[in-house]
């Protein structure tokens, strides 16, 4: 395996040629046309300046050669001074509208890229790490700003470098084509460079995003962990992805400054000859001193920016590979695909499986020709050992999942010809563990229906158990629920997420009930809160509690992706099959008559 193992693309990652990137980058630039130009402006007027110090300096000797004065010196070193205040304002306005330019567009990028992963279905990120997705959207998105100033930079660079190669073309052609002659080698030596760089550059990000990955996870358990004593155990797995990230980080180190020093010999190289070829042409008077150094203070201008680009190298392929990365996690293609989008009317709830077929995986078949009749308005529970599918089927019902065969019907209409968003309007559901967001117990009910009153809130937790749930809560609905409503019991959590539901009104509801044990007063108001909405829903419920399976319509047994029993509860305990185990291993001790029957052989044993 080896500590590269974990540096692999993702499923979704795309190959972009470097056309592509750019072309696609520069519809988000085309936003901000007044900066460019004032950029672009800017960015000639330094390459104006900075092409013609080294002209006015060589000037200069050749004036202090002949027949100098105070005046013609102090005039120069005016000018070059006015030159360089020029130069620096203009450069300050430059850096000052061009980080402006990138934090917009870093901005857009980033807010894309966000919206494209929140459209993304469960699916997604049951496949993906979380943590590596965040790494894409916040580290990758900075790491492209850092390419957009190295590109304005070099801009700069080689305007200056093609004034000066005028310039020196009117003065000697021998010693210009030298001094150009060396320019395609270094390029060579560049661009030759360039499949390795992005190679180390994008294996440093894989790693960084197993870094944050880690720690995400690690973060978010850190109570079980806590729990089980395992922080070492914990610290070992955070050590271990820091150690890859930064064997790979000094890798990618090593390859991207070996360029810098070749690029240094052959620059060592051309000034030694540009010295000597000038030293003997100035000797024969075919050049003067200030030409001969102005051809030698050309050469580091010619070098620099093909040397920037190289030593460089690491930005230019880290804002590529990042660009790259943002825009496979943009592109990357949904699993859910809708038919058409049609606008969806208010649902009566009637809910129709035809030979449906499903997996997660090609080798692993949740669901064969499976079939299911739910009328409007029924409550139907789905009972079944974990792993027989009960959750694969309210998925599908959601929409988080692609089922691949069959037909699922809502109302008689093909569940794939709706608009997703105005579909998942009409659904309420809770989850096992209920997720609730930081702020307040208000802002969570308020989660789906942000419109709704504060005094309806009120009359409708009044219904359940009288509003004394609320009651116990310290600041009432301002209560703060804290990260994923840790401040709150479990009970009271799944209050407020049925709470959420109820001010939603939705046609379809579902619910996997929560497994953990809760006090019989919290219990009693959850039931409440679930009759009332029971009573004005079709629903689907993953049933966990005895009470919920009895006040189903309908029970439906499921084992292996296929419907056994239906019946009430009654009549499957009566047939003796799959629901009467089912029963007896996870409901009786719930019933009344199981804690009766304990009472009295614990009172015989007395």
């Amino acid at each position: 395996m080896g500590f590269f193992s974990s540096l692999a693309a993702e499923k979704y990652d795309r190959k972009y040629s470097d056309r592509e990137l750019v072309a696609r980058l520069v519809k988000y630039f085309l936003k901000q046309k007044q900066r460019l130009v004032v950029i672009g402006v800017m960015i000639a007027l330094m390459a104006g300046i900075g092409a013609s110090l080294p002209i006015i300096v060589s000037r200069g000797i050749d004036i202090a050669g002949s027949s100098p004065t105070y005046l013609s010196i102090g005039i120069i070193s005016g000018l070059i001074l006015s030159l360089g205040v020029v130069n620096w304002l203009a450069n300050w306005l430059r850096r000052r509208l061009t980080m402006r330019t990138i934090a917009d567009v870093i901005a857009n990028l980033a807010s894309e890229a966000f919206s494209a992963s929140a459209e993304h279905d469960l699916s997604f990120y049951d496949e993906f790490s979380s943590g590596r997705i965040v790494s894409r959207i916040t580290s990758d998105t900075r790491e492209f700003g850092n390419l957009v100033v190295l590109v304005t930079d070099l801009i700069s660079q080689v305007s200056q470098t093609l004034i000066l190669s005028v310039v020196l073309l009117t003065i000697d052609v021998r010693l210009s084509l030298l001094l150009f002659a060396i320019v395609p080698v270094v390029f060579v030596l560049a661009v030759s460079f360039r499949n390795l760089a992005r190679k180390v550059t994008q294996d440093g990000m894989r790693a960084m995003a197993n870094v944050n990955s880690t720690i995400k996870e690690t973060v978010s358990g850190i109570a079980v962990a806590k729990n089980f004593r395992q922080e070492a155990s914990i610290y070992s797995e955070f050590d271990d992805a820091n150690q890859t990230s930064y064997r790979v980080n000094v890798k990618r180190g090593l390859v991207l400054t070996l360029v810098f020093p070749s690029l240094n010999a052959i620059g060592g190289v051309a000034s030694a000859l540009l010295v000597y070829f000038g030293g003997v042409s100035a000797i024969a008077g075919a050049v003067s001193a200030g030409a001969w150094y102005l051809f030698i203070q050309s050469q580091d201008r010619f070098m620099f920016p093909i040397m920037n680009l190289s030593s460089f190298w690491t930005q230019v392929q880290s804002g590529l590979s990042a660009a790259e990365r943002v825009f496979a996690l943009i592109d990357a293609d949904p699993s859910v695909i809708q038919k058409d989008q049609q606008k969806v009317q208010p649902l009566d709830g009637k809910i129709e499986f035809k030979n449906v077929h499903f997996h997660y995986k090609d080798e692993e078949q949740v669901l064969e020709d499976f079939n299911l009749n739910i009328r409007p308005g029924e409550n139907v529970a789905f009972v079944g050992h974990t792993g027989a599918g009960k959750s694969s089927i309210v998925k599908l019902i959601a929409r988080f999942y692609e089922f691949q065969d069959g037909d699922i019907l809502l109302d008689g209409m093909d569940i794939r010809t709706f608009d997703l968003h105005d579909y998942r309007r009409q659904l309420g559901i809770v989850s096992q563990v209920p997720f609730l967001f930081s702020g307040s117990v208000v802002e969570n009910i308020r989660y789906g229906r942000p419109d709704v009153s504060n005094p309806e809130i009120e009359s409708i937790a009044s219904q359940i158990g009288n509003g004394d749930w609320l009651h116990t809560l310290p600041d009432g609905l301002e209560t703060q629920v804290g990260e994923r409503g840790s401040m709150l019991s479990m009970g009271q959590r799944q209050l407020v997420a049925l709470m959420r539901v109820l001010v939603q009104r939705p046609a379809i509801f579902i619910l996997d009930e929560a497994t953990a044990s809760i006090d019989p007063f919290t219990e009693w108001q959850i039931q409440q809160a679930l009759q009332l909405i029971l009573s004005q829903t079709t629903s689907i419920l993953i049933a966990h509690r005895l009470s919920t399976v009895k006040s189903a319509d309908r029970i439906i047994v499921i084992r292996n992706g296929k419907i056994i029993e239906e019946g009430n509860h009654q009549s499957l305990m009566q047939n003796g099959g799959h629901y009467a185990e089912l029963y007896n291993t996870y409901f009786r001790h719930q019933s009344l008559e199981y804690v009766e029957e304990s009472r009295s052989l614990a009172a015989g044993k007395d």
